[in-house]
């Protein structure tokens, strides 16, 4: 994330700050290969203070690609996967660079390596875009890893918002998604407690907790 007492939150994209994107890097994947976790979040990072979004959009994203391609180079000798993360700037944060799945998939398309992939947050796309079905369905190839949170509260999935958690579950499994769902949330009680959607969840389809099925016991 850069130094974010300075205000940052992310380097990729940020122009001038390329040794310390690398530097971080090699710090991520250091870690990652620790606890043997294949994919890495690339933090685009936030337009300037005192810049026009606008007037900095060209060289931002020539920064975005280049470091884009060079976190590609060195995640291919590790067998990882880069992840672009769009956050919406509506409501979390404002000067975010990047902020929509079809600004992600338009930078992904220019760096054109295939170990780099989209991760979804629902709870951004829908603030952003909505059309979650059709979002999903069209930028399935290029999803890495999906997160969840409900809107506008940013709660458990069966708190109370706009989103339909077990319909988007069951277009994800059409889908053919089998990667992870991230509980990109904030608990409204204790960690444990706020699990207790996954268990009716799991109940509601006829499996045990832990996923497994009644059926093939």
């Amino acid at each position: 994330p850069g130094d974010q007492e300075a205000g940052e939150l992310g380097l990729a994209a940020v122009p001038g700050r390329q040794a310390a994107f690398r530097q971080a890097l090699e710090a991520a994947v250091h870690y990652a290969r620790a606890v043997g976790c294949p994919r890495i979040h690339v933090m685009a990072g936030r337009v300037p203070l005192g810049t026009d979004r606008a007037a900095v959009a060209g060289e931002m994203e020539t920064t975005f690609l280049e470091n884009l391609r060079y976190t590609a180079d060195l995640l291919s000798q590790e067998d990882m996967i880069g992840l672009l993360e769009p956050i919406n700037n509506r409501i979390t944060d404002p000067r975010y660079y990047l902020n929509t799945p079809h600004q992600a998939a338009a930078i992904l398309e220019k760096v054109g390596r295939p170990n780099l992939k989209l991760q979804l947050d629902l709870f951004h796309c829908q603030i952003m875009d909505g059309n979650l079905t059709r979002n999903l369905e069209t930028y399935f190839p290029l999803i890495g890893h999906i997160q969840i949170a409900q809107v506008p509260g940013r709660h458990e999935p069966d708190s109370p918002g706009e989103l339909n958690f077990p319909y988007l579950f069951e277009l994800l499994e059409s889908l053919g998604y089998t990667g992870y769902v991230g509980c990109e949330y904030a608990p409204k009680g204790n960690t444990l407690e706020g699990l207790g959607w996954l268990r009716s969840y799991w109940e509601s389809r006829g499996l045990q907790h832990g996923g497994t099925s009644k059926a093939a016991k």
